[in-house]
């Protein structure tokens, strides 16, 4: 257990020690994958570390097997699972190219490349996911393109009110313009309008009077091309997600993650993390969702299909429609021609293209941590833990043998999070439901990977709309079940929040 002191008036340091009382014992009896001599070796590897001068076993390898021991560069996150076979990583690179392809208006004379839109956001997965990281809102004067608004109103009828009940839709689209707002349209189409995004500035004192600025969006949807919208719209604004390690956090089995789940705090530790539970497919069953910024989809090739629709118009096996987010309000959108081609399938982009689609981003691999052993870097980890920061971004996790992907099975990985909703304050609230998260509710992100955001994306940009430009200021965001980590952050020394930083930054 860690403890925090007071040293006097030269504030807050942080010590590490083990009380004498041992931790609970970790049960593993919902994994129906392990055999008890399994049981007994994952037990021992999850085990909480009993020195923090130290670093773990195997902590560096992050994906496990799969990690990438590549060169670090801007290419870091675009690497493939280094314990793929030969055969997959063919597979692998197929599937970039389409990551990366440019898809075009129909009609085109590159017939298996058109389709695009004709409302949409970007031209390929990759404008969004530049170099497989994370997006960032647009500098003033420039076009927003990593970022988008998700729309909804609330429900009026007792036919919508079931729905969302039923979990046979998450939100209900707004009537004229849909679940998202594309700010670009095809040839001879108006788009949807246009976004802005303006800040306030909120200066925040921390304990020993340092000032540190956030900056608090506003959203503006202008020059509205199909009309008003209801009054009571909601909006909630997205950049995209950084890529790697999804097909991991798919094989964490669904027991370890619903085991962590306490929506009514019972055991009285003020983190209250809830399950998202989504259907599988229209009229099917339901299924944890452990994917998006509201854990709104279950799989990786459920988001990809939803990415491709909503932010590139594209149909899939998946979501079928060639006309993407076009409402059968927008007459004239549903008037354009599609890429859709008997001779090559029923859809814009038929399996294999999904199919491979799915593959890369499943296998994007994790990069090995950096400076695991470095006294500020277990410094930092030790006030990661004394700040129960491990409460929602949990570091470990032994995958299931079941896994879809051989690669992935039982591996140990640290991906930083329980996958799970939290309530995390007004002050990042969207004030949108999504199935069962709450306007105040999000998942717990990923940490992993997140040293190598500016080295990627060539700046920093955190939290589910790109507002926090450090690692310090995405912390000073959080509030709700995340208050009190916060504001033992904001009362710490500057040499343990620089140790903190350091230890996210070996991430």
């Amino acid at each position: 257990m860690m403890t925090l002191m007071k040293l006097g008036t030269a504030g807050c340091v942080l010590t590490a020690s083990l009380t004498a009382a041992a931790a609970a014992p970790l049960s593993l009896d919902h994994r129906d994958d392990l055999s008890d001599a399994d049981k007994a070796k994952v037990e021992r590897v999850l085990a909480d570390p009993q020195a923090d001068d130290l670093a773990e076993r195997f902590e560096e390898m992050s994906g496990g097997a799969a990690t990438s021991r590549k060169k670090l560069n801007a290419n870091a996150f675009s690497h493939p699972s280094a314990n793929l076979s030969f055969e997959d990583q063919q597979r692998f690179a197929v599937g970039n190219g389409l990551f990366r392809k440019f898809w075009v208006s129909s009609p085109a004379s590159t017939r298996a490349s058109d389709g695009l839109g004709p409302l949409y956001n970007a031209r390929s997965c990759q404008g969004c996911h530049l170099k497989d990281g994370r997006g960032h809102p647009p500098a003033p004067g420039e076009e927003p393109v990593a970022l988008f608004l998700r729309l909804s109103v609330p429900p009026t009828t007792e036919a919508e009110k079931a729905a969302l009940a039923n979990r046979d839709a998450l939100v209900i689209p707004e009537p004229v313009y849909g679940t998202q707002f594309q700010t670009y349209a095809v040839p001879g189409l108006s788009a949807e309008g246009r976004m802005k995004v303006s800040y306030t500035d909120k200066p925040v004192t921390l304990g020993d009077g340092t000032v540190v600025t956030l900056r608090d969006p506003v959203y503006t949807m202008t020059d509205l091309g199909y009309g008003p919208m209801r009054d009571d719209v909601l909006i909630s604004p997205r950049v995209a997600p950084q890529m790697l390690g999804l097909g991991l956090l798919e094989a964490i089995h669904p027991g370890d993650i619903l085991s962590r789940a306490d929506p009514e705090d019972v055991d009285g530790d003020g983190i209250s993390g809830k399950p998202s539970w989504v259907r599988k497919a229209p009229g099917g069953e339901l299924v944890l969702g452990r994917f998006g910024w509201k854990a709104s989809e279950p799989t990786v090739r459920s988001q990809s299909a939803g990415a491709f629709a909503g932010d590139i118009g594209i149909s899939s096996p998946d979501r079928p429609d060639p006309y993407g987010d076009c409402t059968a309000r927008q007459t004239d959108c549903r008037r354009m021609p599609t890429g859709e081609q008997a001779n090559l399938g029923p859809t814009e982009a038929p399996d294999p293209v999904m199919e491979l689609v799915d593959f890369y981003s499943r296998n994007l691999a994790v990069p090995r941590r950096r400076d695991v052993d470095d006294p500020q870097v277990l410094k930092g980890k030790a006030v990661f833990r004394a700040l129960s920061c491990n409460g929602c971004h949990v570091p470990k996790y032994v995958t299931s043998r079941k896994a879809a992907i051989a690669a992935h099975r039982f591996q140990l990985i640290w991906p930083y999070t329980d996958l799970l909703l939290h309530d995390m304050g007004e002050g990042l609230a969207d004030n949108r439901p999504a199935g069962d998260a709450t306007g105040r509710e999000w998942r717990t992100p990923p940490l992993w990977g997140i040293g190598l955001t500016e080295l990627v994306s060539g700046q920093e940009s955190y939290l589910h709309d790109g507002r926090a430009r450090t690692l310090e200021e995405a912390i000073l965001w959080h509030g709700g079940e995340a208050e009190t980590a916060r504001n033992g952050y904001a009362a710490l020394d500057k040499a343990d929040r620089e140790a903190l930083i350091r230890f996210l930054k070996s991430l």
